[in-house]
Protein backbone atom coordinates (compact mmCIF):
# COMPACT_ATOMS: atom_id res chain seq x y z
CA UNK A 1 0.00 0.00 0.00
CA UNK A 2 1.33 3.41 -0.97
CA UNK A 3 1.26 6.34 1.46
CA UNK A 4 -0.85 8.31 -1.04
CA UNK A 5 -3.59 5.66 -0.74
CA UNK A 6 -3.98 5.99 3.04
CA UNK A 7 -6.28 9.03 2.88
CA UNK A 8 -8.95 8.94 0.21
CA UNK A 9 -10.34 11.93 -1.66
CA UNK A 10 -13.76 11.21 -0.14
CA UNK A 11 -12.27 11.47 3.34
CA UNK A 12 -10.62 14.79 2.54
CA UNK A 13 -13.89 16.21 1.16
CA UNK A 14 -15.30 16.36 4.69
CA UNK A 15 -13.09 19.35 5.52
CA UNK A 16 -14.94 22.47 4.43
CA UNK A 17 -12.59 25.14 5.81
CA UNK A 18 -8.87 25.72 6.18
CA UNK A 19 -9.29 25.65 9.97
CA UNK A 20 -10.93 22.20 9.92
CA UNK A 21 -8.13 20.74 7.80
CA UNK A 22 -5.40 22.45 9.83
CA UNK A 23 -6.95 21.19 13.09
CA UNK A 24 -6.99 17.64 11.73
CA UNK A 25 -3.38 17.84 10.53
CA UNK A 26 -2.30 19.31 13.88
CA UNK A 27 -3.92 16.38 15.70
CA UNK A 28 -2.27 13.84 13.36
CA UNK A 29 1.13 15.49 13.88
CA UNK A 30 0.66 15.48 17.69
CA UNK A 31 -0.27 11.80 17.73
CA UNK A 32 2.62 10.94 15.41
CA UNK A 33 5.15 12.72 17.61
CA UNK A 34 3.81 11.00 20.74
CA UNK A 35 3.98 7.56 19.08
CA UNK A 36 7.56 8.20 17.91
CA UNK A 37 8.52 9.13 21.49
CA UNK A 38 6.90 5.91 22.75
CA UNK A 39 8.97 3.98 20.20
CA UNK A 40 12.13 5.73 21.34
CA UNK A 41 11.35 4.80 24.95
CA UNK A 42 10.73 1.16 23.90
CA UNK A 43 14.20 1.13 22.35
CA UNK A 44 15.78 2.88 25.33
CA UNK A 45 14.28 0.44 27.85
CA UNK A 46 14.77 -2.55 25.50
CA UNK A 47 11.21 -3.86 25.90
CA UNK A 48 7.81 -3.04 24.43
CA UNK A 49 4.94 -1.49 26.34
CA UNK A 50 2.93 -4.02 28.40
CA UNK A 51 5.81 -6.50 28.49
CA UNK A 52 7.50 -7.47 31.74
CA UNK A 53 10.86 -5.91 32.42
CA UNK A 54 13.70 -7.55 34.28
CA UNK A 55 15.38 -4.17 34.75
CA UNK A 56 14.62 -1.70 37.56
CA UNK A 57 14.27 1.13 35.04
CA UNK A 58 10.69 0.98 33.80
CA UNK A 59 8.08 3.32 32.36
CA UNK A 60 6.90 6.00 34.75
CA UNK A 61 4.02 7.88 33.16
CA UNK A 62 4.15 11.00 31.03
CA UNK A 63 5.09 14.65 31.31
CA UNK A 64 3.26 17.40 29.44
CA UNK A 65 5.34 19.58 27.17
CA UNK A 66 4.42 22.42 24.83
CA UNK A 67 6.05 22.38 21.42
CA UNK A 68 5.93 24.73 18.45
CA UNK A 69 5.24 23.11 15.09
CA UNK A 70 4.37 24.27 11.61
CA UNK A 71 0.70 23.98 12.68
CA UNK A 72 1.16 26.13 15.77
CA UNK A 73 1.68 25.29 19.42
CA UNK A 74 0.73 21.82 20.70
CA UNK A 75 0.85 20.13 24.06
CA UNK A 76 2.24 16.60 23.89
CA UNK A 77 2.64 13.80 26.44
CA UNK A 78 6.32 12.86 26.71
CA UNK A 79 6.93 9.40 28.22
CA UNK A 80 9.42 9.09 31.06
CA UNK A 81 11.30 6.36 32.89
CA UNK A 82 12.02 5.89 36.60
CA UNK A 83 15.73 6.63 36.38
CA UNK A 84 15.14 9.76 34.25
CA UNK A 85 17.73 8.50 31.80
CA UNK A 86 15.42 8.76 28.77
CA UNK A 87 16.33 11.82 26.72
CA UNK A 88 14.05 12.03 23.68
Amino acid sequence: MKKDDLISDDFLKQFKTHEELTGFLKQIQKRGIEKMLEGELDSHLDYDKYQKSTDANVRNGHTKKKIKTSFGESEIAVPRDREASFNP
